[in-house]
């Protein structure tokens, strides 16, 4: 049973709707993130849940308790802002302790409680400091202390790592799961940052204007997006609209202009209907060998040659259509050099 349930709620600013009949359940001891372009909607579904904004209509369950109208000062969640929200004034040990001392408890237990949160988050030693004397990370830590020390029944963080350099974010992704597993705390995870959410998470929501295009594991939302938004969004850069599908068994055969293709059936093709191929430029193929065509191969003309560095990115114009295909190799083929496209069957995904 879901520990946090969404349940048909709709959310709008100004007479414009945000979320409307929105729907999303959390299970404990989980870490969930919401990703998708700006404007989605996943910001609005962190502070509907947090209390700072409130459902026009639908309801919001926590551990089987109505939630909808119950203020942000009774909800026992934790927040981690993506400006840090520290006070400056206040040192290290005073800003981890604040909400402690807001719910009046004991000097005593506020300081082993508090101690024991800065060497969760590895900050011993940094009580007395204060926060102009810390790096982005150690404040970054410190906010997450700050939302822990409470013992709260749920932890919210918006964005927190969009205020670090690349080398930080990386570092810190790291060190939240580790926290989220050691605590073993249900966890709501705001970010437009794909890797990121995919580097930590048990599920992830999709999200696209105000809706949830795919929920599901990070690996399965990684090779077998749903639609052509979760796609496009992740990666998928070449698709093909096929004329007609036949299912047989493990395989699937595609047709489009008198051409013959065949993806395997598994979870990410067994989409009844669905007629759309995505694949991404890493699992394209590019081949110099054109004298016999090979199967799923679709002859074209290298249009473009751009070096990455370990590999090379080929712009390939085709009857069907521009590809982009990425291929490591050591000697690169040529802009204007006829080539073979292979589309492998077991990487080609079809999409609604």
């Amino acid at each position: 049973m879901a520990l946090l349930t969404l349940d048909q709620v709709s959310v709008a600013y100004d007479n414009q709707t945000i979320l409307k009949d929105f729907s999303l359940e959390l299970e404990k001891g989980k870490l969930l993130s919401l990703l998708g372009p700006s404007g989605c909607g996943k910001t609005t579904t962190l502070r509907l849940i947090a209390g700072f904004l409130e459902a026009k209509q639908g309801k919001f369950l926590f551990g089987g308790k109505d939630y909808t109208r119950v203020p942000v000062n009774k909800r026992n969640f934790g927040f981690v802002f993506q400006s840090y929200a520290l006070f400056p004034h206040l040192s290290v040990y005073d800003n981890v302790a604040f909400g402690l001392r807001m719910r009046k408890v004991k000097d005593r237990d506020v300081s082993e409680r508090v101690m024991r949160m800065l060497e969760v988050v590895n900050l011993n030693g940094f009580e007395k400091r204060f926060p102009q004397e810390l790096s982005g990370g150690q404040r970054q830590r410190v906010a997450i202390a700050r939302a822990l020390v409470i013992e709260p029944d749920l932890l919210l963080f918006d964005e927190p790592l969009s205020n670090l350099d690349a080398n930080l974010r990386v570092n810190m992704r790291v060190e939240i799961r580790r926290i989220q597993q050691e605590l073993g705390i249900t966890t709501l995870y705001v970010s437009h940052d794909q890797e990121e959410c995919f580097s930590i998470s048990d599920q992830v929501a999709i999200m696209n204007k105000g809706i949830v295009e795919q929920l599901d594991r990070p690996e399965t939302i990684f090779k077998y997006p749903a639609t052509e938004f979760v796609a496009r969004f992740i990666g998928f850069h070449n698709f093909i609209e096929f004329d007609e599908r036949s299912d047989a068994g493990d395989a699937i055969s595609l047709k489009v202009g008198g051409r013959l293709f065949t993806a395997t059936a598994n979870p990410g093709t067994v989409r009844p209907g669905a007629r759309k191929g995505a694949i991404r430029p890493d699992d394209l193929i590019v081949s110099g060998d054109t004298g016999q065509e090979a199967a799923n191969a679709l002859p074209g003309m290298i249009k473009v040659s751009t070096y990455l560095g370990r590999s090379y990115q080929y712009v390939v114009e085709t009857e069907l259509g521009d590809f982009t295909a990425n291929q490591e190799m050591e000697t690169p083929y040529f802009s204007g050099q006829r080539v073979n496209l292979i589309f492998p069957q077991d990487k080609l995904v079809l999409v609604e």
